[in-house]
């Protein structure tokens, strides 16, 4: 099991950094680098991809580093820098490539005779409407819809990257399963 890493003292770390203490950054750095990384890898299912995405995060972190207000609370923060890295990549990558997963399209597709999944068109159109719906959840159930069907996650991974427990993933999918339903119908 992963040692839980000392919020204390990545706070005064944090601290330091603040106040442009290079030292303290690069030892922020090296402690939560491969957990980062790891997590990029996962999400994005490419090594390239993740070193970019890793490559981003820190740039991030460097710039809003100032703004974080508790500097306890730092690992979530990276770790919300981490995802939202990583979805804007997948997000300009299945854009580029017209990418839309089956499943997530089964569960919210209209079956209504207007609607025919057979037809090129229409399945372009309905991956548009989904695309614009998932933009419209909040950011923790778009954050878990992405996680578990653009990038195959499993849940127990989805509540790790998240800080969730995994019935509060559970939760989130459900609710933004509904929610998708409710959009595609509109």
């Amino acid at each position: 099991m992963a040692k839980e890493p000392d919020h204390n003292y990545i706070a005064s770390l944090v601290t330091l950094a603040q106040h442009q203490d290079s030292n303290a950054f690069a030892e922020l750095y090296a402690m939560t680098y491969n957990k980062v990384y790891n997590y990029a890898c996962h999400y994005l299912k490419d090594e390239y991809l993740a070193q970019d995405a890793v490559q981003e995060v820190y740039i991030s972190v460097l710039k809003n580093l100032g703004k974080l207000e508790d500097p306890l609370l730092f690992i979530a923060w990276l770790n919300k820098i981490s995802f939202h890295v990583c979805y804007d990549i997948c997000a300009k990558r299945n854009a580029k490539y017209g990418v839309i997963d089956d499943e997530i399209l089964e569960l919210v597709k209209d079956d209504s005779i207007d609607s025919n999944p057979e037809e090129q068109t229409m399945q372009r159109d309905e991956s548009v409407r989904l695309r614009e719906a998932i933009d419209r959840l909040p950011l923790n159930e778009k954050e878990v819809i992405t996680m578990k069907y653009f990038n195959n996650m499993k849940l127990d991974d989805i509540a790790s990257a998240t800080g969730s427990s995994k019935s509060t993933v559970k939760r989130h999918i459900a609710s933004a399963t509904e929610r998708l339903q409710q959009i595609m119908k509109e």
